[in-house]
């Protein structure tokens, strides 16, 4: 059996679900953050959208059926709990989701978790200024370095379809980089 399917096993327990939880956060807060805080943008609402997406997990794993990773379920549960959270911001702001990201990119530079410079917030409005799912797809890629498998795991969508957006997502954000 391997370690997943044991931490699964346990996790789908009633006895050892506790403490198999406890491992499980500590085995993947840091990339559910990261990958969470790649579209919020601020680190307190990457915090909160972390906390949600542990709190479904908890409540949904005896739904989990082995057919993908652990992982790719857990991202695919982040991802869309961070679009759901740009999304209530963007109704109740009653504005766009596109104008909530840029919002949260101007906050960027004031927000003290950044440790990015101007190239670095340049590169993030580029990234902001792409489709949502470009956007997801250039993240996952670029900064976290996953595998088109695993992209396709959690997207639920073909490896040649992803490779074609991430192209086309570099391309944009190139062409954004080098205007001016």
């Amino acid at each position: 059996m391997t370690d997943e399917a044991h931490l699964v096993e346990q996790l789908q327990s009633e006895k050892h679900k506790e403490e198999a939880f406890r491992v499980l956060i500590t085995l993947y807060k840091e990339r559910l953050y990261w990958q969470i805080r790649n579209i919020v943008k601020s680190h307190d609402d990457a915090d909160d959208v972390l906390q949600n997406t542990f709190i479904k997990i908890f409540k949904n794993i005896h739904n989990f059926k082995g057919d993908s990773k652990l992982f790719s379920w857990m991202y695919r549960i982040a991802t869309n709990e961070s679009i759901t959270f740009i999304n209530k911001n963007a109704k109740r702001l009653q504005t766009t989701n596109e104008e909530v990201q840029q919002l949260a990119i101007k906050n960027l530079a004031s927000d003290v978790y950044f440790e990015g410079d101007d190239i670095q917030l340049k590169l993030q409005k580029a990234i902001a200024s792409l489709p949502e799912k470009q956007q997801l797809v250039f993240n996952m890629k670029y900064f976290q370095d996953l595998k088109y498998k695993d992209m396709s795991e959690i997207l639920e969508t073909s490896e040649g379809a992803l490779k074609a957006s991430y192209h086309i997502a570099v391309k944009k954000i190139e062409d954004y980089l080098t205007k001016d």
